[in-house]
């Protein structure tokens, strides 16, 4: 018996297992985000499919069994957040990876989303990928600091001003580590 308070969690590590009803549903989350104002990649909504799609084909053509993974959350089929992890391929720094994209879709939030696909990709980095840390950069000024703390994860510096939304918006870039995998 499955918990339905709880996403089903799924990892791909290939474009080909990803069906065309998945990237219609990473696309239409990426919108989602995007336009209800998350930190996803695209700074300036609104955003419509057309701008959205190409990245998201970008995204799925890097996926690789041993430098990058897909984790998926769902709720009886229906998309509900999703995060990337690349290993950095480079053998000087190929012990740590990168979390880009966390995203849950807006009606799925405060639901524990978020926290299951992080702690799904951790599982990943360190079982399946054998890495020893994980990075990210996160938009200041949206509380994502202390989401990310309550995960285990540290701030280790920032890119002040880094990011300027509008001429009347400009943020700190925040860097994170998590490195007790």
């Amino acid at each position: 018996m499955t918990d339905r308070s709880l996403p089903e969690l799924t990892r791909l590590a290939d474009a080909h297992e990803v069906t065309a009803a998945l990237r219609r549903q990473l696309t239409d989350c990426w919108v989602a985000v995007t336009n209800a104002g998350g930190a996803a990649g695209f700074p300036f909504p609104p955003v419509g499919h057309e701008d959205v799609a190409p990245a998201v084909d970008e995204l799925l053509g890097r996926l690789h069994p041993q430098r990058c993974r897909l984790v998926c959350a769902t709720f009886d089929g229906a998309l509900a957040g999703w995060v990337v992890l690349r290993r950095e391929p480079h053998r000087l720094v190929e012990h740590w990876g990168t979390v880009h994209h966390l995203q849950t879709r807006p009606g799925f939030r405060r639901r524990g989303v978020g926290a299951a696909l992080m702690e799904e990709l951790r599982r990943t980095a360190r079982d399946e990928l054998g890495l020893e840390q994980l990075r990210l950069a996160a938009r200041g000024g949206e509380g994502l600091e202390d989401f990310y703390g309550r995960l285990g994860w540290r701030e280790v510096g920032r890119w002040p001003g880094a990011l300027r939304l509008s001429p009347e918006d400009t943020r700190d870039e925040v860097l994170m580590l998590l490195d007790a995998l």
